[in-house]
């Protein structure tokens, strides 16, 4: 909390000011050790407070629109996961709007687009969420059979039904933080802002003649910042935030990560249209580094939930799954930045173990234990 609030002290003087080329002066926050001090010879640029950016003649030059594809394709296919509850749902559909088929998910979208889930998705790991694909169709079978330990079905805690397999993984939840976790996070921090994404022309506009007035490395800023998953006014607007940006808004009372990675983003792009490298690498390390922090600080919250609600299997196993999914999300973090090592996150799934009926306390407390201990929380 303590270094959350420094930083915002530190962007409200650059949001109105940002320098150029790593100039700095003695009231604002020195982003680099090779800084110099502004002799007289620094440009200024202005930081926008929403995310919108244009050329010089005011053409637009952000384009993330394969990004809001695929989450909006994302939500549809949860959405239609999430039927499992109350009817059969087939693996088949899930896998054909997992890939596409048909550039409309095989009739299961209710819009049509060029991209697909599977291409960006982390290629070692796609075997397992179209197993889970299997599963959830298996569980889906047995959605008017009350759940059990060994046994796949519903349970009820409150207002809310779900869908458990037989070993009480909540089937929605493991799709959807696998979705975030192998698609959108890693795609962001890992491609996107990797080597040779950044490391390409930010001179020229891609194609002027087909309105493409980005560079290269402007362009792929902004498919990471549309992985977030925020509107361009977030975090004024917060009622569109999906996936990601869903979870930071609800992490935002403890990290004050709202205003944080808007800035990130904004002070980064901003940058690169500048030429301004070094701030742009500042603002990849912060924003890896945040993302990173909402995604444990999740899994510590749901964590809480669960040990709250532990004599209701219904609540429990919820939460546990999705405590369990942003666990597993921190291993498609770049290794550039990375707090938790991938041995340390098997650890902490080790603990919560492979069958949520037959979990303790103090197994779910062990892997609280872990997280908070690497992450400060």
């Amino acid at each position: 909390m303590n270094r959350s609030i420094l930083i915002i002290l530190g962007l409200t003087l650059i949001i109105s000011s940002c320098k150029k080329k790593g100039c700095t002066d003695t009231n604002a926050l020195n982003y680099s050790s090779e800084a110099k001090k502004d002799d007289g010879s620094c440009t200024y640029y202005q930081v926008p407070s929403s995310y919108v950016f244009t050329d010089d003649n005011g053409n637009n030059t952000v384009d993330y629109s394969g990004q809001t594809d695929r989450l909006n394709q994302a939500t549809e296919l949860i959405d239609y996961v999430a039927t499992g509850k109350t009817t059969t749902i087939s693996a088949q559909v899930m896998k054909d709007m997992f890939t596409n088929v048909g550039g409309n998910g095989n009739g299961n979208y209710t819009f049509t687009s060029s991209k697909n889930l599977s291409d960006k998705y982390f290629a070692a790991d796609t075997s397992e969420i179209l197993a889970w694909f299997d599963s959830t169709e298996s569980a889906s079978q047995f959605y008017a059979t009350t759940a059990t330990n060994g046994q796949a079905g519903t349970l009820t805690s409150g207002t809310s039904t779900y869908l458990f397999d037989a070993n009480g993984f909540q089937c929605k939840e493991v799709i959807e933080k696998a979705l975030m976790g192998a698609i959108f996070m890693y795609q962001a921090t890992q491609v996107y802002f990797g080597d040779d994404k950044m490391n390409v022309d930010n001179t020229t506009a891609v194609d002027e003649v087909n309105g493409e007035y980005y560079t290269a490395m402007e362009h792929h800023w902004d498919e990471a910042f549309g992985y977030f998953g925020v509107p361009a006014t977030f975090p004024t607007n917060q009622n569109d935030a999906i996936f990601w940006g869903e979870y930071c808004i609800k992490r935002d009372a403890d990290l004050g990560c709202n205003s944080l990675m808007m800035q990130y983003f904004l002070i980064g792009r901003t940058a690169i249209t500048n030429n301004d490298i070094s701030t742009r690498d500042i603002q990849i390390k912060e924003i890896r580094l945040m993302w990173e922090r909402i995604c444990a600080a999740s899994a510590v919250a749901y964590l809480d939930i669960a040990l709250d609600n532990i004599a209701d299997d219904a609540k429990r196993m919820h939460t546990l799954t999705e405590a369990y999914g942003f666990i597993n999300c921190l291993k498609y973090m770049s290794l550039d930045t990375r707090l938790i090592s991938y041995p340390e996150i098997e650890e902490a799934l080790n603990k919560l173990g492979d069958n949520f009926w037959t979990i303790t306390a103090q197994d779910i407390t062990n892997a609280k234990q872990d997280l908070t201990a690497i992450y400060g929380f």
